[in-house]
């Protein structure tokens, strides 16, 4: 423990001390004087002492307990204070915090003529500054930091994290999962395992993809999702913050690191390791590897599968691969490589929010026809020739490509080996793809003026509130309507 925090902790007891004697000592309707002379101390000393400013010593302790008709004990640590009391000592502490200090605040006497509303006020308005600090500290740049730091985290690991692929493991023998692809059923079952029952309504929140009602043990899900044929991924990303024992993050990269882990043991759930790894070992023998064939066996999304393959195929198979998600404006969305391939970045080394190169696969897919069958193209770059297989898929935030590719020498193990796709991207130039054709640029370099549409993301790197991104107001509006008691 450092010095400043020792003396922070003895500020603190001398506060908490003080308001106990003071406490007790009006409750005896005992003045200030009187427990003075009881201890033949001068009145302005036990003053000191009553607000903080003065740690009695042991001694003198004592002989206040004895005045009081209480023991040291007592004093020290079995008296409750009352709400007064607490609400002085906590101002006190807040006063020689750094939000007071940052708005030049100077510490100020708390006198009895202080209201307990007033005392009431400047606690709760201190607290809201603090937490709006904390809010908007999360900058752009942090928040491209913290991207950085997690993808780096990624690449060490090859993208392959143990522990939560033992998570998976346990709540799969837990409901007796029997391996192979996870069925509706079992999702159901694993929520019961874990005290939910499922709910599906036609009012969810609109900022949610699903609610747990903790007091209650219910999961409510869209009553539109079935529809759609697949509730599986839906169900195991609302329990996986459950099972992993999520809490309200404390930053930006908490957040991130959260939403990472929730999606990889929802992947882990859908796709069982046990069972997924001889399936891709037994196709790479076949030279037959396929993400296609991953995404049907499993009846998962394609994003799921490329996803899922990218945790275990280095550690697996050694094969080194990469990932992206690219939207169809050209914005890298989600990116992940352990084979060295080099994706634009900025200084700050972020890839998320950079434009990816026209030329490469994650681009040229948009421009394909052929929407049923997969894409396949290598790609010459100043860092070797690459391969990769990618599709498109619509969301409600517009088509996203999401693509998966290997080095050259690793293409052997593919379906899609043989395309007679090509290109080269050397997007570290600009005259590679960010630069327009230089007849195009003197045409219209002074003629033209677009009106940008600017990424929600910009504005807002980590979204307000409890819940970050979710109205609170909608939430627990629903749950109250929704509740068995109501």
């Amino acid at each position: 423990m450092t010095n400043d925090e020792v003396r922070s902790d003895h500020v603190a007891d001398a506060l908490t001390i003080g308001r106990r004697i003071r406490q007790l000592r009006t409750a005896k309707s005992m003045t200030l004087d009187e427990l003075a002379a009881s201890v033949e101390r001068a009145p302005s000393q036990l003053s000191m002492i009553e607000t903080g400013k003065r740690e009695p010593k042991l001694t003198l302790l004592q002989a206040i307990a004895h005045a009081l008709g209480t023991t040291i004990d007592q004093l020290l640590e079995a008296q409750p204070l009352d709400q007064r009391a607490t609400r002085e000592i906590a101002l006190e502490r807040a006063m020689k915090g750094p939000t007071f200090q940052a708005l030049g605040i100077a510490p100020f006497r708390i006198g009895k003529a202080v209201p307990d509303e007033a005392l009431h006020a400047m606690l709760v308005l201190q607290a809201e500054i603090e937490r709006l600090t904390d809010e908007r500290s999360a900058t752009p740049e942090e928040a491209r930091r913290a991207n950085v730091e997690l993808r780096h985290l990624m690449r060490r690991q090859d993208n392959y994290f143990a522990e939560l692929e033992d998570h998976a493991r346990a709540i799969l023998d837990a409901v007796d999962h029997p391996g192979g692809p996870l069925t509706q059923r079992t999702a159901s079952d694993i929520a019961a395992h874990l005290g939910f029952s499922l709910h599906y309504v036609a009012d969810l929140p609109q900022s949610t993809r699903s609610v747990a009602d903790l007091k209650n043990g219910r999961l409510y899900l869209s009553s539109t999702v079935p529809a759609k044929g697949d509730s599986r991924t839906a169900v195991l990303q609302a329990l996986a913050s459950r099972i992993l024992g999520h809490s309200e993050p404390r930053s930006y990269a908490e957040f991130l690191r959260q939403r990472v882990e929730t999606n990889y043991l929802t992947g882990a759930l859908l796709i069982p390791e046990a069972h997924a790894v001889p399936f891709l070992q037994d196709a790479k023998a076949r030279r037959a590897i396929s993400i296609e064939d991953l995404r049907d066996a499993y009846s998962v999304s394609y994003e799921t599968a490329a996803h899922r393959f990218t945790n275990l195929a280095t550690r697996h198979l050694d094969i080194p691969v990469h990932f992206l998600k690219v939207h169809e404006s050209g914005t890298i969305t989600k990116a992940y490589e352990n084979d060295d391939v080099n994706f634009p970045a900025d200084r700050l080394g972020s890839i998320e929010g950079q434009l990816c190169c026209r030329r490469w696969t994650s681009r040229t897919v948009f421009d394909v026809p052929d929407k049923f069958n997969p894409y396949y193209q290598y790609t010459d770059t100043g860092n070797g020739t690459f391969w990769c297989t990618a599709r498109v898929e619509a969301s409600s935030e517009g088509a996203h490509s999401v693509s998966v590719g290997v080095r050259f020498d690793d293409t052997k193990w593919f379906i899609g080996r043989e395309t007679a796709h090509r290109g080269i991207s050397r997007h570290s130039a600009e005259v590679c793809c960010r630069r327009a054709p230089e007849g195009l640029e003197a045409t219209w370099r002074d003629q033209a003026w677009p009106n940008v549409r600017t990424p929600r993301t910009l504005l807002a790197t980590l979204p307000t509130g409890a819940f970050p991104g979710v109205d609170t107001t909608d939430l627990y509006e629903f749950l109250d309507a929704h509740s068995p008691a109501s």
